[in-house]
């Protein structure tokens, strides 16, 4: 009984639409619409939604208000934003490069961290050193910093995953935070 009126219902508005608009008119109607329809993003409440957005997105993290230069050894130095595990400064190496004996993996993952002095953010690739068993690095040197890290369904952003693929030992040593450039 419930279909019978629904039905009814459906028809009678078909019927009254079809004698009321010619085929011309539908498709010139529709045809505005697909016109008109981009350009909606372009009202003011658009824009001013994603100007609150873009606020929200440039807030300083917790790692960023407590970044520092001068010290590559400390867990606070500023390219560190995004890493998980021991910066090779603290064993022998540097921020950018690996101490002598370890590889750099092929593979990194990346971040996106705030320098206080230019204060510009940089793109960071991080690559782990491998190949080398590491001494304990003390506990000054075990970095853990998820700023802004991503689930694991964005493998690229992860630093919980060893990245020494590609390298004849998977052996971890440390961690190396090169710069890959100004981040736009």
């Amino acid at each position: 009984m419930l279909n019978v009126s629904i039905d009814k219902f459906g028809e009678r508005i078909t019927r009254r639409i079809a004698n009321h608009t010619s085929r011309r008119s539908f498709l010139a109607r529709f045809g505005t619409a697909l016109v008109a329809a981009p350009m909606l993003p372009l009202l003011p409440v658009a824009r001013a939604n994603a100007q609150n957005a873009s606020a929200k997105a440039e807030a300083p993290s917790e790692f960023a208000l407590h970044a520092q230069t001068k010290d590559d050894k400390l867990c606070t130095y500023w390219r560190y934003c995004a890493m998980s595990g021991d910066p090779c400064a603290c064993s022998g190496g540097g921020v950018h490069t690996c101490p002598a004996g370890a590889l750099p993996s092929p593979t990194a993952w990346i971040g996106t961290c705030h320098n206080p002095d230019d204060k510009k953010s940089y793109l960071i690739a991080y690559h782990d050193c491998c190949g080398k068993h590491s001494a304990e690095p003390g506990e000054d040197c075990e970095c853990n910093a998820t700023d802004r890290a991503l689930p694991i369904y964005r493998p690229q952003a992860d630093p919980d995953i060893t990245w020494c693929f590609g390298q004849p030992s998977f052996t971890y040593h440390c961690s190396v935070a090169m710069l890959v450039g100004l981040a736009t």
